[in-house]
């Protein structure tokens, strides 16, 4: 019955993955057993108004995989999956910026091992700054939802006016074993975007965000970045304007399922430009001493290390980058290729 298979496709869409396929199996014989017996009861198969009473008898898909969640207190089973993945999502993104900024931090003062063990020992208190408010956040959208679930109904936890035959149609299984994207998931997803772009915003008037302590020591240092980079920053805020914007649309015109490979490939392109803005300036100057003719002889031996440091890996980026282009290139044409020989056939 179709009917059946779109319920389960929703039901397990907010079940744990690592325990999908044996819960649905077991839930489908399940189902399955009881539309045999009442079949067989009434001598001929439901129709569709009658297998939708029995569905809605059953309960909405959410309730039914809440059965099979782990308890949870603070975050119900319907944001639980997407509080988890922006929890995991926030703490990589910030533990790479915490990583660049006690970088940049040691660079700018006198290396030692006392400044590497400090920053290390400030990793937990980052990491748990950043769960506790990530937590804070779902909690309290869990709170209004629950308390108010006719001002949010997007966020109730079940809506009792729900119907069956408003289930999305059944989709083609993953190829190569992949979980398929979930709209939660996509929705997770452009608000990391979003955040990585209201943080990328904040950068030229408040440093703190990406350096922390070390704005103090970038200030009294004699380095300072040439004009390029600010070229290539904005470039970088217009692409990842363009990546929200991508998913945006997609979630609005219902293809978060679709796979991102074009997305990949286009980011990849658009990643060139800021790399051949940084990888054309001359004589690989990215750093210059703010006092040229006062500090050359003290820190032009330590400004020629550290330019040349940065070019080789702006040229290891590029070469990952134009990888990337080449490979998803390929996947596409191999793609093509299939369905068009699929399709001779």
């Amino acid at each position: 019955m179709d009917l059946l298979d779109r319920y389960l496709q929703a039901v397990k869409k907010h079940l744990p993955w690592q325990r999908q396929d044996d819960i649905i199996a077991e839930l489908r014989a399940n189902l399955e057993a009881q539309l045999e017996d009442k079949e067989a009861g009434l001598g001929r198969p439901l129709t569709t108004g009658e297998a939708e009473d029995w569905l809605r008898q059953i309960g909405p898909p959410r309730q039914v995989a809440a059965r099979y969640q782990p308890q949870q207190y603070l975050i119900g089973p319907v944001l639980f999956p997407t509080y988890w993945f922006v929890l995991r999502t926030a703490v990589f993104w910030v533990t790479i910026a915490y990583a660049v900024g006690v970088a940049v931090q040691i660079a700018v003062r006198t290396p030692s091992w006392a400044a590497v063990l400090e920053g290390v020992l400030r990793v937990p208190e980052v990491l748990l700054t950043t769960a506790a408010s990530v937590t804070l956040i779902f909690a309290v959208i869990e709170y209004m939802s629950t308390r108010y679930p006719g001002r949010w109904p997007a966020l109730a936890a079940f809506p009792g006016d729900w119907t069956p035959s408003a289930l999305p149609p059944a989709e083609k299984e993953a190829v190569r074993g992949e979980k398929p994207r979930s709209r939660a998931h996509a929705i997770a997803a452009v608000i990391m975007i979003f955040l990585c772009l209201v943080w990328l915003l904040l950068l030229p008037h408040h440093p703190y965000v990406l350096l922390g302590p070390g704005v103090a020591y970038l200030s009294a240092s004699p380095f300072q970045g040439a004009p390029v980079w600010w070229q290539a920053y904005w470039c970088v805020v217009a692409i990842t304007l363009f990546q929200l914007i991508w998913r945006c649309i997609a979630i609005y015109r219902g293809r978060w399922q679709q796979q991102l490979s074009a997305e990949r490939m286009a980011i990849a392109a658009l990643g060139l430009i800021p790399l051949g803005l940084l990888l054309s300036i001359g004589d690989h100057a990215y750093i210059t001493l703010r006092h040229p003719a006062l500090d050359q002889l003290r820190y032009g031996g330590a400004l020629d290390s550290i330019n040349k440091s940065i070019h080789l890996s702006l040229l290891l980026l590029c070469a990952i980058n134009v990888l990337q282009l080449l490979w998803g290139l390929g996947r596409m044409s191999l793609d093509c290729y299939r369905k068009h020989a699929a399709a001779m056939r």
